[in-house]
């Protein structure tokens, strides 16, 4: 299996929650859905493009554009908030056939994979966990730097440079791309609308509670790394102490992008743990 896939040779076209969706898919198996996190120019394919095809080799691979992000439709008057995205969710799963799938969530996409899983448990398998919120907590410099976001270069430029603990992640050829699809036609209006600046002087991330995570009975494994500068490293202590079924894992001198920063540990540690027996 070749280290890569070509966008188009993955990409389908369904319609979920009215949205025309854009989504990825790839390989045989038992179906994984992976799910984006959010900010300025993310879509499925820049989150996972290195990943779908090794993770394809053993699993049937489902990467959607969320409702209002990469390709999938925006519209105008539609209230976007995590009920939404659940929804959303949902309804490309029926629209692919899929029963149960696994998540592997990163960020926002880990947050949208539990929600998914306590509102709809039957619909969930297993969760894959990456830097991922909960609780509450002081908004963190890499994530208002997110909403900051103007459409100018130097503002993406320094949004990014939050993500990797080492920067050499972060190259010209993946700013550029960033860049293109956060300032295309009507992408930056759509980008307030998901994501609004921050406001006030000290303002608090709620993340999915820990009454709510106490709940999810579903197998769950946590990838964080240990100087995320998004989500703080104790957030996923937290998750680890409040979902009953849990395991972390943990990584040194990483930051947010766990599966591009450590891609070799993440793929090894998700097949692992996506083939185990219930």
């Amino acid at each position: 299996m070749s280290a890569m896939l070509d966008y188009n040779a993955t990409r389908l076209s369904v319609t979920a929650a009215g949205h025309d969706t854009n989504v990825h898919r790839a390989g045989e198996g038992a179906p994984v859905a992976l799910l984006h996190g959010s900010g300025a120019g993310v879509s499925a394919w820049a989150n996972w493009r290195k990943v779908i095809a090794p993770l394809s080799a053993q699993f049937d691979i489902v990467a959607p554009d969320i409702a209002g992000f990469g390709a999938t439709e925006m519209k105008p008057d539609t209230q976007y908030n995590i009920m939404l995205w659940v929804e959303h969710f949902v309804g490309v799963l029926d629209a692919l056939g899929l029963e149960k799938v696994s998540v592997v969530g990163n960020s926002f996409g880990g947050a949208l994979g539990l929600m998914t899983a306590i509102n709809h448990p039957e619909r969930i398998d297993r969760l894959v966990l990456l830097g991922t919120p909960c609780g509450r907590f002081p908004l963190t410099d890499g994530l208002r730097a997110q909403g900051e976001f103007d459409g100018t270069m130097d503002s993406l430029r320094r949004a990014m440079s939050f993500f990797p603990h080492d920067p050499s992640f972060v190259t010209e050829d993946l700013i550029q791309a960033r860049f293109e699809a956060a300032t295309r036609d009507g992408a930056l209006e759509a980008f307030r609308k998901l994501m609004p600046p921050p406001e006030g002087e000290a303002p608090i991330v709620r993340g999915i509670p820990e009454k709510m995570l106490r709940t999810v009975k579903h197998p769950a494994l946590i990838l964080h790394g240990r100087e995320d500068r998004l989500v703080p490293y104790e957030r996923a202590l937290d998750m680890h102490q409040w979902l009953e079924n849990s395991q972390l894992h943990s990584f040194g001198k990483c930051g947010h992008w766990v599966q591009i920063e450590r891609e070799a540990a993440f793929l090894k540690l998700v097949t692992d743990f996506l083939g185990e027996d219930a």
